[in-house]
Protein backbone atom coordinates (compact mmCIF):
# COMPACT_ATOMS: atom_id res chain seq x y z
CA UNK A 1 0.00 0.00 0.00
CA UNK A 2 2.70 2.18 0.98
CA UNK A 3 5.01 1.45 -2.51
CA UNK A 4 1.27 2.64 -4.24
CA UNK A 5 0.90 5.72 -2.77
CA UNK A 6 4.28 6.36 -3.35
CA UNK A 7 3.64 5.88 -7.49
CA UNK A 8 0.66 7.80 -7.61
CA UNK A 9 2.64 10.51 -5.55
CA UNK A 10 5.23 10.68 -8.14
CA UNK A 11 2.60 10.15 -11.18
CA UNK A 12 0.67 12.89 -9.63
CA UNK A 13 2.04 15.59 -6.96
CA UNK A 14 6.23 14.62 -7.95
CA UNK A 15 9.17 16.87 -7.64
CA UNK A 16 8.92 20.45 -9.53
CA UNK A 17 9.37 20.01 -13.34
CA UNK A 18 9.31 21.78 -16.91
CA UNK A 19 5.87 21.68 -17.91
CA UNK A 20 5.14 20.75 -21.67
CA UNK A 21 1.66 20.68 -22.97
CA UNK A 22 0.19 17.25 -24.16
CA UNK A 23 0.35 16.49 -28.22
CA UNK A 24 -3.28 17.64 -28.35
CA UNK A 25 -2.66 21.31 -26.90
CA UNK A 26 0.84 21.97 -28.69
CA UNK A 27 0.65 24.95 -30.28
CA UNK A 28 2.89 27.09 -32.47
CA UNK A 29 4.43 30.69 -31.07
CA UNK A 30 6.05 33.35 -32.02
CA UNK A 31 7.19 36.79 -30.96
CA UNK A 32 8.05 34.92 -27.62
CA UNK A 33 10.67 36.28 -25.34
CA UNK A 34 12.91 33.40 -25.53
CA UNK A 35 11.63 31.63 -28.82
CA UNK A 36 10.99 34.23 -31.59
CA UNK A 37 9.53 31.64 -33.58
CA UNK A 38 7.81 27.66 -33.89
CA UNK A 39 7.75 25.62 -36.54
CA UNK A 40 6.14 21.90 -36.66
CA UNK A 41 6.62 19.59 -39.10
CA UNK A 42 4.63 16.42 -39.04
CA UNK A 43 4.70 13.50 -41.42
CA UNK A 44 2.77 10.85 -40.39
CA UNK A 45 1.84 6.84 -41.83
CA UNK A 46 -2.37 6.27 -41.37
CA UNK A 47 -4.22 2.43 -42.15
CA UNK A 48 -7.76 2.24 -41.02
CA UNK A 49 -9.02 -0.78 -41.71
CA UNK A 50 -13.05 -1.09 -41.23
CA UNK A 51 -15.32 -4.57 -41.15
CA UNK A 52 -18.87 -5.03 -41.15
CA UNK A 53 -21.26 -7.45 -41.34
CA UNK A 54 -24.22 -6.63 -44.07
CA UNK A 55 -27.49 -8.00 -43.52
CA UNK A 56 -30.71 -7.17 -45.41
CA UNK A 57 -34.43 -6.53 -44.13
CA UNK A 58 -37.05 -9.45 -45.40
CA UNK A 59 -40.51 -10.35 -44.60
CA UNK A 60 -40.65 -13.53 -42.28
CA UNK A 61 -41.69 -16.68 -43.91
CA UNK A 62 -44.68 -18.39 -42.76
CA UNK A 63 -44.82 -19.73 -39.52
CA UNK A 64 -41.70 -18.16 -37.83
CA UNK A 65 -41.30 -17.57 -34.17
CA UNK A 66 -42.96 -14.21 -32.63
CA UNK A 67 -41.75 -11.27 -31.73
CA UNK A 68 -41.30 -11.24 -27.70
CA UNK A 69 -44.02 -8.92 -27.04
CA UNK A 70 -46.49 -11.92 -28.49
CA UNK A 71 -46.84 -10.12 -31.85
CA UNK A 72 -46.49 -12.22 -34.93
CA UNK A 73 -43.00 -11.91 -36.65
CA UNK A 74 -43.34 -9.78 -39.80
CA UNK A 75 -39.89 -9.08 -40.49
CA UNK A 76 -36.24 -10.92 -40.04
CA UNK A 77 -32.71 -9.97 -40.72
CA UNK A 78 -30.52 -12.45 -42.94
CA UNK A 79 -26.96 -11.82 -42.60
CA UNK A 80 -25.53 -11.27 -46.20
CA UNK A 81 -22.37 -9.98 -46.82
CA UNK A 82 -18.43 -9.00 -44.69
CA UNK A 83 -17.71 -5.39 -46.20
CA UNK A 84 -13.62 -4.45 -45.36
CA UNK A 85 -12.64 -0.91 -46.43
CA UNK A 86 -8.97 -0.20 -45.85
CA UNK A 87 -7.63 2.96 -46.34
CA UNK A 88 -3.53 3.88 -46.14
CA UNK A 89 -2.03 7.36 -46.45
CA UNK A 90 0.83 9.87 -46.10
CA UNK A 91 -0.22 13.17 -43.85
CA UNK A 92 1.53 15.97 -44.57
CA UNK A 93 1.33 18.73 -41.52
CA UNK A 94 2.98 22.26 -41.24
CA UNK A 95 1.84 24.13 -38.23
CA UNK A 96 3.62 28.28 -38.18
CA UNK A 97 3.32 30.08 -35.17
CA UNK A 98 1.92 33.88 -36.12
CA UNK A 99 1.88 35.68 -33.25
CA UNK A 100 1.95 34.82 -29.35
CA UNK A 101 0.17 31.46 -28.85
CA UNK A 102 -1.26 31.99 -32.17
CA UNK A 103 -0.95 28.88 -35.17
CA UNK A 104 -1.83 28.71 -38.14
CA UNK A 105 -1.36 25.05 -39.65
CA UNK A 106 -1.75 23.06 -43.02
CA UNK A 107 -2.30 19.61 -43.91
CA UNK A 108 -2.51 17.58 -46.79
CA UNK A 109 -3.27 13.79 -47.10
CA UNK A 110 -1.85 11.56 -50.47
CA UNK A 111 -4.33 8.66 -49.83
CA UNK A 112 -2.31 5.58 -51.65
CA UNK A 113 -5.28 3.17 -51.56
CA UNK A 114 -8.62 3.28 -50.47
CA UNK A 115 -9.81 -0.43 -51.31
CA UNK A 116 -13.41 -2.20 -50.70
CA UNK A 117 -14.00 -6.14 -50.81
CA UNK A 118 -17.02 -7.46 -50.52
CA UNK A 119 -18.25 -11.02 -49.39
CA UNK A 120 -20.54 -13.51 -48.93
CA UNK A 121 -21.23 -14.54 -45.24
CA UNK A 122 -21.19 -18.44 -44.61
CA UNK A 123 -25.25 -17.86 -44.67
CA UNK A 124 -25.48 -16.89 -47.82
CA UNK A 125 -24.33 -17.37 -51.49
CA UNK A 126 -24.71 -16.56 -55.10
CA UNK A 127 -27.67 -19.52 -55.02
CA UNK A 128 -29.82 -17.74 -52.23
CA UNK A 129 -28.44 -14.46 -51.77
CA UNK A 130 -31.34 -11.32 -52.50
CA UNK A 131 -28.58 -9.47 -53.68
CA UNK A 132 -27.94 -11.92 -56.73
CA UNK A 133 -31.45 -13.11 -57.23
CA UNK A 134 -33.07 -9.92 -57.68
CA UNK A 135 -36.31 -9.50 -59.28
CA UNK A 136 -37.58 -6.18 -58.67
CA UNK A 137 -36.46 -2.70 -60.84
CA UNK A 138 -35.02 0.31 -59.37
CA UNK A 139 -39.38 1.71 -59.66
CA UNK A 140 -40.61 -1.49 -57.95
CA UNK A 141 -41.44 -3.24 -61.00
CA UNK A 142 -40.85 -6.91 -61.35
CA UNK A 143 -37.89 -7.68 -63.56
CA UNK A 144 -40.10 -10.17 -65.82
CA UNK A 145 -43.43 -11.88 -65.25
CA UNK A 146 -41.57 -15.28 -64.48
CA UNK A 147 -38.68 -13.99 -62.57
CA UNK A 148 -40.16 -14.73 -58.70
CA UNK A 149 -40.35 -18.81 -60.02
CA UNK A 150 -36.86 -18.37 -61.38
CA UNK A 151 -34.82 -15.86 -60.12
CA UNK A 152 -31.21 -17.35 -60.40
CA UNK A 153 -31.98 -17.33 -64.23
CA UNK A 154 -34.20 -14.62 -64.88
CA UNK A 155 -33.17 -11.78 -61.98
CA UNK A 156 -30.89 -9.06 -62.44
CA UNK A 157 -28.30 -9.05 -59.58
CA UNK A 158 -27.97 -5.75 -57.30
CA UNK A 159 -24.22 -5.92 -57.95
CA UNK A 160 -21.50 -8.43 -57.87
CA UNK A 161 -20.28 -10.61 -55.42
CA UNK A 162 -17.69 -10.58 -54.72
CA UNK A 163 -16.60 -7.86 -55.48
CA UNK A 164 -13.48 -4.97 -54.89
CA UNK A 165 -13.31 -1.16 -55.53
CA UNK A 166 -9.95 0.57 -55.83
CA UNK A 167 -9.73 4.63 -55.02
CA UNK A 168 -6.92 6.69 -54.27
CA UNK A 169 -4.91 10.55 -54.81
CA UNK A 170 -4.49 13.43 -53.01
CA UNK A 171 -6.90 14.50 -50.41
CA UNK A 172 -8.80 17.62 -49.38
CA UNK A 173 -6.86 20.70 -48.00
CA UNK A 174 -6.76 21.75 -44.58
CA UNK A 175 -6.48 25.19 -43.00
CA UNK A 176 -6.51 25.84 -39.09
CA UNK A 177 -6.21 28.49 -37.00
CA UNK A 178 -5.70 28.35 -33.14
CA UNK A 179 -5.33 30.20 -30.40
CA UNK A 180 -4.20 28.89 -26.71
CA UNK A 181 -5.91 31.29 -24.15
CA UNK A 182 -4.13 29.69 -21.17
CA UNK A 183 -0.69 27.96 -21.32
CA UNK A 184 0.97 26.53 -18.83
CA UNK A 185 4.66 26.13 -20.03
CA UNK A 186 3.72 29.72 -19.19
CA UNK A 187 2.18 29.80 -16.40
CA UNK A 188 2.08 26.86 -14.51
CA UNK A 189 -1.14 28.00 -12.20
CA UNK A 190 -3.13 27.75 -14.99
CA UNK A 191 -4.15 24.62 -17.51
CA UNK A 192 -3.35 25.02 -21.59
CA UNK A 193 -6.54 25.82 -23.26
CA UNK A 194 -7.00 26.57 -26.97
CA UNK A 195 -9.62 27.09 -28.93
CA UNK A 196 -9.36 26.24 -32.83
CA UNK A 197 -11.31 25.89 -36.00
CA UNK A 198 -10.27 22.97 -38.95
CA UNK A 199 -11.19 24.01 -42.51
CA UNK A 200 -11.07 21.22 -44.63
CA UNK A 201 -11.39 22.72 -48.75
CA UNK A 202 -12.73 20.52 -51.43
CA UNK A 203 -9.67 20.22 -53.22
CA UNK A 204 -9.72 16.94 -54.36
CA UNK A 205 -11.19 15.80 -57.47
CA UNK A 206 -14.85 14.46 -57.37
CA UNK A 207 -15.85 11.07 -56.42
CA UNK A 208 -18.59 9.63 -58.89
CA UNK A 209 -19.46 6.25 -57.45
CA UNK A 210 -21.62 5.75 -60.66
CA UNK A 211 -17.68 5.21 -61.81
CA UNK A 212 -16.38 1.32 -62.05
CA UNK A 213 -13.55 1.04 -59.45
CA UNK A 214 -12.78 -2.58 -59.99
CA UNK A 215 -10.00 -1.79 -61.69
CA UNK A 216 -7.00 -1.62 -59.57
CA UNK A 217 -4.90 -0.39 -62.18
CA UNK A 218 -7.30 2.76 -62.61
CA UNK A 219 -8.48 3.95 -59.26
CA UNK A 220 -11.05 6.36 -58.82
CA UNK A 221 -10.93 9.63 -57.25
CA UNK A 222 -12.00 10.20 -53.50
CA UNK A 223 -13.14 13.83 -53.22
CA UNK A 224 -16.59 14.97 -52.12
CA UNK A 225 -16.76 18.35 -53.37
CA UNK A 226 -17.61 18.76 -49.05
CA UNK A 227 -16.33 22.15 -47.21
CA UNK A 228 -15.85 21.06 -43.39
CA UNK A 229 -15.92 23.32 -40.75
CA UNK A 230 -14.56 21.72 -37.67
CA UNK A 231 -14.64 23.81 -34.41
CA UNK A 232 -12.63 22.16 -31.48
CA UNK A 233 -11.50 23.12 -27.83
CA UNK A 234 -9.00 21.07 -25.81
CA UNK A 235 -7.48 21.01 -22.27
CA UNK A 236 -4.48 19.45 -20.77
CA UNK A 237 -2.81 19.84 -17.24
CA UNK A 238 0.66 18.72 -16.32
CA UNK A 239 0.91 17.15 -12.76
CA UNK A 240 4.02 15.42 -11.64
CA UNK A 241 4.47 12.92 -14.79
CA UNK A 242 1.05 12.80 -15.57
CA UNK A 243 -1.16 14.96 -18.28
CA UNK A 244 -4.59 14.54 -18.44
CA UNK A 245 -6.21 16.12 -21.31
CA UNK A 246 -9.71 16.45 -22.80
CA UNK A 247 -11.08 17.95 -26.24
CA UNK A 248 -14.39 18.12 -27.75
CA UNK A 249 -15.34 19.07 -31.57
CA UNK A 250 -18.31 19.82 -34.33
CA UNK A 251 -18.11 19.06 -37.75
CA UNK A 252 -20.56 21.15 -39.60
CA UNK A 253 -20.48 20.28 -43.56
CA UNK A 254 -21.12 22.16 -45.75
CA UNK A 255 -22.25 21.66 -50.10
CA UNK A 256 -19.66 23.08 -52.32
CA UNK A 257 -19.51 23.61 -55.94
CA UNK A 258 -19.86 20.62 -58.57
CA UNK A 259 -21.50 18.44 -55.77
CA UNK A 260 -22.40 15.12 -56.98
CA UNK A 261 -26.38 14.06 -57.15
CA UNK A 262 -27.75 10.88 -58.02
CA UNK A 263 -29.81 12.84 -60.91
CA UNK A 264 -26.76 12.13 -62.47
CA UNK A 265 -27.24 8.95 -63.49
CA UNK A 266 -30.92 9.55 -64.57
CA UNK A 267 -30.42 8.31 -67.83
CA UNK A 268 -28.49 4.99 -66.85
CA UNK A 269 -29.18 1.79 -68.47
CA UNK A 270 -30.66 -0.34 -66.69
CA UNK A 271 -32.30 2.24 -64.62
CA UNK A 272 -30.53 2.95 -61.09
CA UNK A 273 -33.72 5.53 -59.92
CA UNK A 274 -36.77 4.83 -58.91
CA UNK A 275 -38.09 8.00 -60.67
CA UNK A 276 -35.73 9.24 -62.70
CA UNK A 277 -38.41 11.59 -64.65
CA UNK A 278 -38.46 13.64 -61.72
CA UNK A 279 -35.35 15.07 -61.76
CA UNK A 280 -35.21 18.45 -62.29
CA UNK A 281 -38.97 18.93 -61.14
CA UNK A 282 -40.89 20.34 -58.74
CA UNK A 283 -38.85 20.06 -55.39
CA UNK A 284 -36.69 17.81 -56.41
CA UNK A 285 -33.48 20.09 -57.37
CA UNK A 286 -30.07 19.44 -57.58
CA UNK A 287 -29.95 20.44 -53.77
CA UNK A 288 -32.70 18.26 -52.38
CA UNK A 289 -31.10 14.81 -54.74
CA UNK A 290 -27.23 15.47 -53.85
CA UNK A 291 -25.23 14.66 -51.34
CA UNK A 292 -25.84 15.72 -48.03
CA UNK A 293 -23.01 15.01 -45.70
CA UNK A 294 -23.17 14.38 -41.69
CA UNK A 295 -22.84 16.82 -39.01
CA UNK A 296 -20.29 15.05 -36.63
CA UNK A 297 -19.53 15.49 -33.09
CA UNK A 298 -16.52 14.25 -31.42
CA UNK A 299 -14.93 13.86 -27.40
CA UNK A 300 -12.30 13.01 -26.19
CA UNK A 301 -10.38 12.44 -22.77
CA UNK A 302 -7.01 10.84 -21.64
CA UNK A 303 -4.25 10.64 -19.97
CA UNK A 304 -0.57 11.26 -20.90
CA UNK A 305 1.96 9.24 -18.59
CA UNK A 306 5.33 10.16 -18.44
CA UNK A 307 7.87 7.96 -16.68
CA UNK A 308 11.04 9.26 -18.63
CA UNK A 309 11.24 12.68 -18.85
CA UNK A 310 15.10 15.32 -19.35
CA UNK A 311 14.09 18.77 -20.25
CA UNK A 312 17.28 19.77 -20.26
CA UNK A 313 17.96 17.17 -23.01
CA UNK A 314 14.97 17.51 -24.48
CA UNK A 315 14.55 13.01 -23.73
CA UNK A 316 11.39 12.33 -23.40
CA UNK A 317 9.41 9.18 -23.36
CA UNK A 318 5.05 9.26 -22.49
CA UNK A 319 2.52 6.94 -22.76
CA UNK A 320 -1.19 7.82 -23.80
CA UNK A 321 -4.57 6.33 -23.28
CA UNK A 322 -7.30 7.48 -24.44
CA UNK A 323 -11.10 7.17 -24.22
CA UNK A 324 -13.40 8.13 -27.60
CA UNK A 325 -16.83 8.97 -28.66
CA UNK A 326 -18.37 10.41 -31.68
CA UNK A 327 -21.54 11.04 -32.98
CA UNK A 328 -22.74 10.82 -36.85
CA UNK A 329 -25.65 12.11 -38.16
CA UNK A 330 -27.67 11.04 -40.35
CA UNK A 331 -27.27 12.22 -44.59
CA UNK A 332 -27.04 10.65 -47.76
CA UNK A 333 -22.94 10.17 -48.15
CA UNK A 334 -20.92 7.76 -49.85
CA UNK A 335 -21.30 5.03 -47.34
CA UNK A 336 -20.15 1.16 -47.25
CA UNK A 337 -22.62 0.23 -50.25
CA UNK A 338 -22.33 3.11 -52.39
CA UNK A 339 -19.35 1.80 -54.36
CA UNK A 340 -20.91 -1.29 -54.83
CA UNK A 341 -24.68 0.21 -55.52
CA UNK A 342 -23.17 2.80 -57.59
CA UNK A 343 -24.70 5.89 -56.15
CA UNK A 344 -25.34 7.99 -52.73
CA UNK A 345 -27.14 6.27 -50.09
CA UNK A 346 -28.84 7.67 -47.43
CA UNK A 347 -27.46 6.43 -43.92
CA UNK A 348 -28.88 6.37 -40.47
CA UNK A 349 -27.55 8.29 -37.52
CA UNK A 350 -24.57 5.85 -35.51
CA UNK A 351 -22.25 6.31 -32.73
CA UNK A 352 -18.72 5.35 -32.49
CA UNK A 353 -17.46 4.38 -28.67
CA UNK A 354 -13.70 3.06 -28.34
CA UNK A 355 -10.22 3.96 -27.57
CA UNK A 356 -6.35 4.87 -28.13
CA UNK A 357 -3.38 3.82 -26.89
CA UNK A 358 -0.38 5.44 -28.25
CA UNK A 359 3.82 6.07 -27.39
CA UNK A 360 6.06 9.48 -27.87
CA UNK A 361 9.33 9.13 -27.96
CA UNK A 362 11.71 12.29 -28.16
CA UNK A 363 15.07 12.09 -28.41
CA UNK A 364 16.01 16.01 -28.54
CA UNK A 365 14.27 19.00 -28.60
CA UNK A 366 14.02 18.92 -32.41
CA UNK A 367 12.92 15.57 -33.35
CA UNK A 368 9.94 13.20 -31.69
CA UNK A 369 8.51 9.73 -33.24
CA UNK A 370 4.90 8.68 -32.54
CA UNK A 371 2.68 5.62 -32.54
CA UNK A 372 -0.74 4.63 -31.85
CA UNK A 373 -3.56 2.32 -31.99
CA UNK A 374 -7.15 3.02 -32.34
CA UNK A 375 -10.04 0.82 -31.76
CA UNK A 376 -13.81 2.16 -32.21
CA UNK A 377 -16.91 0.35 -32.21
CA UNK A 378 -19.57 1.43 -34.55
CA UNK A 379 -23.22 1.35 -33.70
CA UNK A 380 -25.68 -0.58 -35.77
CA UNK A 381 -27.06 1.19 -38.21
CA UNK A 382 -29.15 1.80 -41.76
CA UNK A 383 -27.35 1.79 -45.03
CA UNK A 384 -30.07 2.26 -47.63
CA UNK A 385 -32.98 4.79 -45.83
CA UNK A 386 -33.98 6.87 -48.84
CA UNK A 387 -37.18 9.15 -47.90
CA UNK A 388 -40.15 7.47 -50.20
CA UNK A 389 -40.84 11.09 -50.91
CA UNK A 390 -43.21 14.50 -50.34
CA UNK A 391 -46.56 15.11 -49.35
CA UNK A 392 -46.92 18.05 -52.14
CA UNK A 393 -50.63 18.27 -52.05
CA UNK A 394 -51.17 18.37 -48.34
CA UNK A 395 -53.65 15.12 -48.12
CA UNK A 396 -51.19 13.53 -45.44
CA UNK A 397 -50.01 10.92 -47.77
CA UNK A 398 -47.31 10.68 -50.21
CA UNK A 399 -48.55 9.17 -53.71
CA UNK A 400 -46.13 6.50 -54.65
CA UNK A 401 -48.16 5.50 -58.29
CA UNK A 402 -46.18 5.32 -60.68
CA UNK A 403 -45.39 8.76 -62.48
CA UNK A 404 -47.07 10.74 -59.17
CA UNK A 405 -44.77 13.79 -59.14
CA UNK A 406 -44.32 13.15 -55.06
CA UNK A 407 -41.90 10.24 -55.44
CA UNK A 408 -38.25 10.97 -54.56
CA UNK A 409 -36.53 10.36 -57.62
CA UNK A 410 -33.18 8.62 -55.79
CA UNK A 411 -35.39 6.65 -53.56
CA UNK A 412 -35.07 3.04 -54.68
CA UNK A 413 -37.71 0.33 -54.43
CA UNK A 414 -35.19 -2.90 -54.01
CA UNK A 415 -33.37 -1.51 -51.22
CA UNK A 416 -34.94 1.43 -49.51
CA UNK A 417 -38.38 0.00 -48.83
CA UNK A 418 -38.91 -1.33 -45.36
CA UNK A 419 -38.61 -5.06 -45.63
CA UNK A 420 -35.61 -4.68 -48.21
CA UNK A 421 -32.57 -2.01 -46.69
CA UNK A 422 -29.40 -3.03 -45.92
CA UNK A 423 -27.82 -2.53 -42.33
CA UNK A 424 -24.41 -2.47 -40.79
CA UNK A 425 -23.92 -4.31 -37.91
CA UNK A 426 -21.10 -5.25 -35.74
CA UNK A 427 -19.31 -2.79 -37.54
CA UNK A 428 -15.72 -2.04 -35.89
CA UNK A 429 -12.27 0.06 -37.28
CA UNK A 430 -8.84 0.13 -35.85
CA UNK A 431 -6.20 2.78 -37.21
CA UNK A 432 -2.68 2.36 -36.95
CA UNK A 433 -0.66 5.87 -37.20
CA UNK A 434 3.04 6.03 -36.91
CA UNK A 435 4.82 9.57 -37.31
CA UNK A 436 7.45 12.15 -36.80
CA UNK A 437 7.64 16.11 -35.43
CA UNK A 438 10.21 18.08 -36.56
CA UNK A 439 10.26 21.12 -34.24
CA UNK A 440 12.11 24.34 -35.32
Amino acid sequence: MHRLRAVLAALTLGAPFAASAADITRIASAFEDDDPFDLFIDVGFERTQTRAKIIREQLAPMGAPGNPDGTPATRADVAELWYKGVDARLNLALAIGLYRDLELSFKLPLVFSQNETWNFTSQSSRANSTITNNCINADGSLVSPGCLADPGNQGIPLFGVPQESFRGGLGNLHFGLAYAFFNQTKDDTKPTWIVGIDYEAPTAKQRDPSVDTTNSDDRGNIGDRIHKYQLYTSFSRRMGAAEPYFKASYTIPVRGPGIYSNCDQRNAEPPNLGAPGNCGEGPWNRKETGIKAPEQVGMLAGVELIPFDRPQKGQQFKLDVRAIGNYVGSGRYYNELSAALRKLLSSEDYFQVGGMIGATASAGESFKIRASGTFLYNTDHTLTNEEVGKDLNGDGEVDVSPGSPELNPTFDWRYDLVSRRFRAVGSTTFRFELGASFNF
